[in-house]
């Protein structure tokens, strides 16, 4: 033990190894090597891979399947910049660790694109410039194609709410919410014609 680690932090530390390790009981295993099998599902593609349990999945994702889409910003949760889908809802990539993605579905950035087409968000955020160094954009991308998807129809003022748990640091975050106004206006032409 180190001398100048509180007693709490140590134990605190065992508790949430010990609840990590229940959790994953029986839908993993855990080798001799202390690595962990796990299989997952990202972007349509099943993987599985041996990582060590305190792997983060934004660590698995760039390190062991080098998609490179999912930033790491601050390692807290705040800026939104690891933001992926898991089973369809965006989480924070850097407080998850990839054994708790066991037989869950996993969407970064790089599996928006299909066919070589731009999904609809991506492609609205070309047109409206609304991205300037990059670094936050994939988050932001992962949050909007989740909200848009339960709100396809909403205003500005949810957009701005949405994008709240997001920070850039370049932007004023206005061609960001032109961008994704752009893409439920064009949502809102294309429907009549789906039901003709």
């Amino acid at each position: 033990m180190l001398p100048f680690v509180p007693r709490n932090i140590l134990a605190a530390h065992r508790t949430l190894c010990s609840v990590v390790a229940s959790e994953c009981r029986g839908a993993v295993r855990v080798n001799e090597t202390r690595t962990v099998s796990i299989s997952t599902t990202v972007n349509g593609m099943p993987s599985r891979r041996s990582v060590e349990p305190r792997v983060l999945l934004s660590d698995f994702l760039r390190h062991e399947l080098e998609l490179t889409g999912t930033h790491v910003g601050c390692e807290h949760g705040v800026c939104g910049a690891c933001t992926v889908l898991l089973d369809g809802d965006p989480v924070r990539a850097c407080l998850m660790l990839a054994v708790q993605a066991e037989g869950r579905s996993i969407t970064t950035v790089e599996g928006l694109a299909t066919a070589g087409r731009l999904h609809p968000i991506q492609q609205a955020f070309h047109e409206s410039h609304a991205l300037q160094c990059g670094f936050c954009t994939p988050g932001i991308l992962m949050t909007l194609v989740a909200f848009l998807r339960d709100h396809p129809d909403a205003g500005e003022p949810a957009i701005r709410e949405a994008l709240s748990g997001n920070l850039c640091r370049c932007t004023g975050y206005q061609a960001m919410v032109d961008a994704v106004l752009l893409v439920v206006e064009r949502a809102r032409r294309v429907a009549p014609n789906r039901s003709a």
